[in-house]
């Protein structure tokens, strides 16, 4: 098999989840060769980690008005896209059109119009794009979807799936280029991306009507303000008033977060550590989803981003009976900490309850690695040598134009109070 060669654009938060891995454990079948980033202090870091963490050679690095120059120069077979989710689009189209497949983090991106382009760009090249689901990797989802394709509960008809992030991981993007809906399309774009690709990949369908309800009513200043909040500070980093704020991200106590961002600052301005409880976020905290899909199975979708706890509960009801699954995660903030934290499981309970007998649970064995061992195995399809899916978890921009759709829709529905049918946003 001939090594592959790679270039990644946008070196942040989620960046090394893919180089470290080419670094680490996959040398034989791939080679990275170029970073591309807005921020040069930040690609700095990053080769140094490189050097230090993974033993691994300093790779060129371009700044991003040389993306072109760089595929010219470098001329990787595929692109890796890890920027911000408004640039997604940019870096995806170019890459296709000088030639190159593209592997990019989840979301696809965060509207429409964007949505779109790729696929015009992909019909125009013929190149591949590759989203990055890991959630399907994870055994228990995949479990979840043997299950169900198993007919063990008959046909689905209904899903009611519970999402709740904590207040260290929910709070976590309320301080970050997050907050802005024009750079995330805000947690039902950014975050959900995941859970209805989940519920696509789950049933085999796809949204047909969606309808939503969402608001700002935890973070942000008014709402500190009406629970009798103060104090308050723009940033943590220098701020009195931050020092015992439990929502505080204080990244000069970080190695990583400090030579990530807060060195870095000089070269871009970005500021990591904003309060979530400031002025400037218009993405919403508080959303329940009600979706209808093709084959006529009918979701009920709540995500709270302020919770004492992190994981979610999801219950599939289908002609045959039922099944349970109740996940508690770690938390954990990005670029914090250990990577294998990210989505690790702390606790699950997995029930089938047949409709005339006994309910029983099903065992799952955890794997090592992030997301209850998903990421090993989703890295290893990507770089490594992939073994026969018969669960076809390798996710094209099909499958990420479909997990949006239901995002944008709900936007959509959010903002004028009406239901959204998603072949007037795209055809598939």
């Amino acid at each position: 098999m001939a090594k592959k060669k790679y270039v990644q654009v946008g070196i942040g938060g989620r960046a090394q989840f893919f180089y470290g891995a080419i670094a680490e454990n996959y040398r034989e079948t791939s080679e990275l060769t170029a970073f591309c980033d807005i921020n040069q202090t930040r690609m700095d870091y990053a080769n140094k980690l490189l050097q230090e963490k993974y033993n691994y050679h300093t790779v060129n690095t371009y700044k991003t008005e040389e993306f072109d120059q760089m595929i010219e120069a470098e001329k990787p077979d595929v692109v890796i896209v890890t920027s911000v989710d408004r640039t997604h689009h940019r870096y995806i189209i170019r890459a296709l059109e000088l030639g190159c497949d593209v592997i990019t983090e989840k979301p696809m991106t965060v509207d429409v119009e964007k949505c779109k382009e790729i696929y015009d760009a992909v019909e125009r090249t013929g190149r591949k794009v590759r989203v990055t689901f890991n959630y399907r990797y994870a055994p228990h989802h995949t479990k979840a979807r043997e299950l169900i394709a198993s007919g063990v509960i008959g046909d689905v008809h209904s899903i009611h799936f519970e999402w709740l992030l904590n207040t260290k991981h929910g709070a976590d993007y309320f301080r970050r280029w997050h907050r802005d809906k024009r750079n995330s399309g805000g947690l039902l774009v950014h975050k959900s991306t995941h859970h209805f690709d989940l519920v696509n990949f789950w049933i085999g369908s796809e949204p047909e009507t969606v309808f939503a309800f969402g608001d700002l009513m935890f973070y942000g200043r008014e709402n500190a303000e009406k629970r009798g909040v103060t104090s308050f500070y723009q940033r943590a980093t220098g701020s009195a008033n931050a020092k015992d704020d439990p929502f505080a991200l204080h990244m000069d106590e970080n190695e990583n977060l400090k030579a990530m961002y807060l060195d870095a600052e000089k070269d871009d301005g970005y500021q990591r550590d904003q309060s979530v409880f400031g002025d400037g976020i218009n993405i919403e905290d508080t959303m329940g989803v009600m979706v209808r899909y093709k084959n006529k199975a009918i979701l009920t979708y709540s995500l709270n981003a302020y919770m004492p706890w992190e994981g979610y509960r999801i219950a599939f009801n289908g002609s045959k009976g039922r099944i349970e699954m109740n996940i508690v995660e770690a938390s954990y903030v990005n670029a914090g900490g250990d990577r294998a934290l990210e989505g690790a499981i702390v606790g699950k309970h997995l029930v089938v309850h047949p409709m005339f007998d006994a309910p029983y649970e099903v065992q799952v064995e955890e794997k090592a690695g992030g997301h209850g061992g998903g990421d090993p195995v989703l890295l290893n399809d990507l770089f490594g040598e992939p073994d026969e899916d018969i669960y076809n978890r390798a996710a094209d921009h099909v499958d990420g134009a479909r997990s949006i759709m239901t995002g944008i829709a709900a936007n959509q529905a959010i903002k004028t109070g009406l239901p959204v049918r998603v072949s007037d946003l795209m055809k598939f």
